[in-house]
């Protein structure tokens, strides 16, 4: 299962900088996610469904990522955690990179950890838990 869940993450990746270049395949995006899925970060607990206001939210979040001068996520490190056959957990380390208009770029690293389920073959997203996104731009000056 380890071997499928980084090539997912090196999809998802490339989907990612894809998006954030103007070249978005919400169908595409989509297909990285479960019918459903759960969402914890400081802001709160949510859960959606995988249909088309997820694809718009999406498509609108990528436009905020460009708004604010991202021009590339890229992975530093992946860890896979099992749960059993079928679950795990991955922990994946992002270094985000953002142009500023008024001084220099910015790098920044997070970390999100994806709850990942393997059924009939690719590996799928059922939920993520991150931290205070909003926060971290706002100490570095992006937001």
């Amino acid at each position: 299962m380890e071997a499928s869940v980084r090539r997912f993450f090196e999809r998802y990746e490339s989907f990612f900088n894809r998006s954030l270049a103007g070249d978005t395949d919400m169908k595409e995006v989509a297909a990285l996610y479960a019918s459903e899925f759960i969402a914890a970060s400081p802001a709160g607990v949510m859960t959606g469904k995988n249909d088309d206001q997820l694809k718009q939210v999406m498509a609108q979040g990528y436009e905020r990522y460009r708004a604010m001068g991202t021009k590339e996520m890229r992975i530093r490190d992946i860890r896979v955690s099992p749960m059993d056959e079928h679950h795990c957990v991955a922990h994946v380390a992002w270094t985000a990179y953002y142009a500023r208009k008024d001084g220099p770029d910015v790098t920044i690293n997070f970390d999100v950890h994806y709850f990942v389920q393997k059924l009939d073959g690719e590996p799928k997203v059922f939920g993520w838990v991150s931290g205070d996104e909003q926060a971290l731009l706002k100490e570095h000056g992006i937001v």
